[in-house]
């Protein structure tokens, strides 16, 4: 699968603006700006700020909300290992809550069964493009006095009740990986449409200077103060996970051409469905109304005990098809989950955790029938073989 394709618009261009104008950095260049508000608008939020990776956001997003020592983050087992990452590094506790077997996203009832009087915050992920029930989500938070992050870093474009899902969480994370729906080659991008989250966000990705604001991350526009003997730069504990110009000024044209970008996935991604959906075992997420699934990937759940996962790959990629991915590992039995590695960062908080494989029935038995099918293509007509190999991949099982 060659990218190429996608960096056709303007990116040559503002990439060239960036390297003439001599400001690589966000501290002192224009494209994090002009990115972050194109971005905040095509996604209906008040503010957007963007960050080196689609894991820094959610770090940011933790300290933002005020996730602290000992607090407990509620987060889904199926999802990339990132979100149990940064609740380690807040010195936070993950606590898995199970999911959907037909949306694969994580379940609310299981959520509210997991919430504890350290709970504070609840991180699910909307997973391949689908966005998680953000109303039952939403109203437990309320209910709980809790706060939401939405992972949203497959979900660019989604809809909740016809809704941009921005609207929902107090924080809603965007990767922009390659393989997103907008690349930047690795970054991410928050959006919120609370001020204060926004500003806390940006600091924490900036080494906390002081002179950050909700809408502002440029260092240097008042020189009278920043070079100055006394001026003082820090006043709060920080990272640096700044985005660099140069992958702003390609977010930037990425984002000029954010619905082409989303609309194609879409389109290729409900032929999939329609294709998997003429059998009677190969299973796609569910379809809910007003929910824009948005195909990061299509993905379904391969249920035919008498054929295997790897067996049914090799006939796709015989009859002509590229690729399928299987969904990650579950988080708590990857070695540094099930062998107590992360214990090390904080043995007198993580000592006594452990996670049982009975609590999550539903990941348990969905996670090794997913299967994902890429869908980054540059038209529909490219991606035809796979629809075709798909197809015939299903009648030969019949």
């Amino acid at each position: 699968m060659n990218n190429q394709w996608r960096f056709k618009g303007n990116e040559l261009k503002y990439v060239k603006d960036v390297l003439d104008s001599g400001e690589g950095s966000s501290t002192t260049g224009s494209y994090n700006k002009a990115f972050e508000e194109l971005f905040a608008l095509k996604n209906n939020a008040k503010y957007a700020v963007t960050f080196n990776s689609g894991t820094s956001t959610l770090h940011a997003a933790l300290d933002a909300l005020g996730v602290s020592y000992g607090d407990e983050v509620i987060i889904p087992p199926i999802t990339v290992y990132s979100n149990f990452a940064v609740t380690i590094a807040a010195n936070a506790i993950p606590v898995f809550a199970d999911v959907e077997e037909d949306t694969f996203n994580i379940c609310p009832k299981d959520i509210e069964r997991k919430i504890t009087s350290k709970t504070k915050a609840i991180m699910p992920v909307s997973l391949y493009g689908l966005s998680c029930d953000l109303d039952k989500i939403m109203a437990i938070a309320k209910k709980h006095n809790l706060v939401v992050i939405n992972d949203a870093a497959e979900a660019h474009g989604a809809t909740w009740n016809n809704k941009p899902i921005s609207e929902y969480a107090h924080v809603t994370s965007y990767s922009t990986e390659n393989s997103k729906h907008i690349s930047t080659g690795d970054g991410g991008i928050i959006t919120t449409n609370d001020e204060m989250t926004a500003k806390r966000c940006r600091k924490f990705g900036s080494m906390g200077y002081s002179l950050m604001t909700a809408d502002e991350g440029r260092l240097r526009l008042n020189k009278e103060v920043f070079q100055d003997p006394t001026y003082k730069r820090h006043d709060g504990f920080a990272y640096n996970y700044r985005m660099p110009e140069v992958a702003a000024a390609v977010g930037l044209a990425q984002t000029e051409k954010y619905e082409f970008f989303i609309e194609l996935r879409e389109k290729i991604g409900q032929h999939m469905r329609e294709i998997a959906l003429t059998s009677d075992f190969l299973i796609p997420q569910k379809k809910i109304d007003g929910a824009r699934n948005t195909y990061w990937t299509f993905a379904a759940r391969m249920i035919r005990s008498d054929i295997k996962w790897q067996d049914f790959r090799k006939k796709f990629i015989e009859f002509g098809g590229e690729s399928i991915f299987a969904c990650w590992a579950l988080t708590y039995d990857e070695p540094i989950v099930a062998e107590g590695i992360f214990k090390k960062q904080n043995p007198a908080l993580y000592s006594n955790i452990e996670y049982k494989k009975s609590d999550y029935p539903v990941a348990e038995k969905i996670q090794p029938q997913l299967m994902q099918f890429p869908l980054n293509y540059s038209s529909y007509e490219e991606s035809q073989p796979q629809l075709d190999a798909l197809d015939k991949t299903l009648r030969f099982y019949e």
